[in-house]
């Protein structure tokens, strides 16, 4: 049985990340993985010991630490929506620069927004 797809407030598919799939699975290479492939995509040291989270729609949990200070999960939460798709400024300008680095975020908040 397929797990349920979890949608964080940006688009992106949180069933589907790295950091995500290390925490629910225990998975320590995994998790050296991905820390490896976001220190060279953000330019920053990711270390392993940070690549946890449940989720960044879970209310309980560890999150990574960005979730903590995203703009536009602060801003959904502080609307309570269940992503930015369902939110009456959608697209806002938050969300445009945030779509020209994740692009396919895009395509799933449009599908959330069909569901409103």
């Amino acid at each position: 049985m397929s797990e349920k797809k979890l949608i964080g407030m940006c688009g992106i598919v949180c069933s589907e990340c790295g950091a995500y799939l290390a925490t629910r699975n225990s998975d320590e290479a995994l998790r050296r993985k991905t820390s490896e492939e976001w220190s060279k995509l953000f330019g920053v040291k990711v270390d392993p010991k940070d690549i946890v989270c449940v989720g960044c729609m879970a209310p309980k949990g560890k999150h990574f630490h960005h979730c903590s200070e995203c703009e536009i999960r602060l801003c959904g939460v502080k609307k309570k929506v269940k992503s930015c798709g369902q939110c009456n400024l959608y697209v806002c300008g938050k969300l445009e620069g945030f779509f020209k680095m994740a692009p396919g975020a895009k395509a799933v908040l449009d599908e959330e927004r069909k569901k409103k």
